[in-house]
């Protein structure tokens, strides 16, 4: 055994599972107050960004653009989506003691 095998070992260990499942497990465990405050910072980049493309694209071209790039299942695309789950659940990390 290496030495850091023994890290992977517990199923409920903080490094196991997908950035996805991980987000979810610690939403879920937090205050129901403080994950409303980080979807609401979500939605709010969100549309920001909406209203950044809005302004070079009309409604049905973006949504043919986005609904275009998820389908493509690009690995880019994949990574950059599990960086963003890791980076709001760092939110929800880092607000916890708060």
């Amino acid at each position: 055994m290496n030495k850091y095998e023994a890290l992977f070992e517990d199923e409920n260990d903080i490094f196991g599972g997908t950035p996805r499942s991980k987000f979810w497990d610690i939403a879920n465990q937090a205050n129901d107050e403080l994950v409303q405050d980080v979807f609401d910072e979500i939605f709010a980049k969100f549309a920001a960004m909406e209203k950044i493309l809005a302004n070079h694209y009309d409604d049905e071209t973006l949504e043919k653009m986005i609904k275009s790039h998820v389908l493509s299942g690009s690995s880019e695309l994949e990574d950059h989506k599990k960086s963003l789950y890791i980076a709001f659940t760092g939110d929800i990390v880092c607000r916890l003691d708060s």
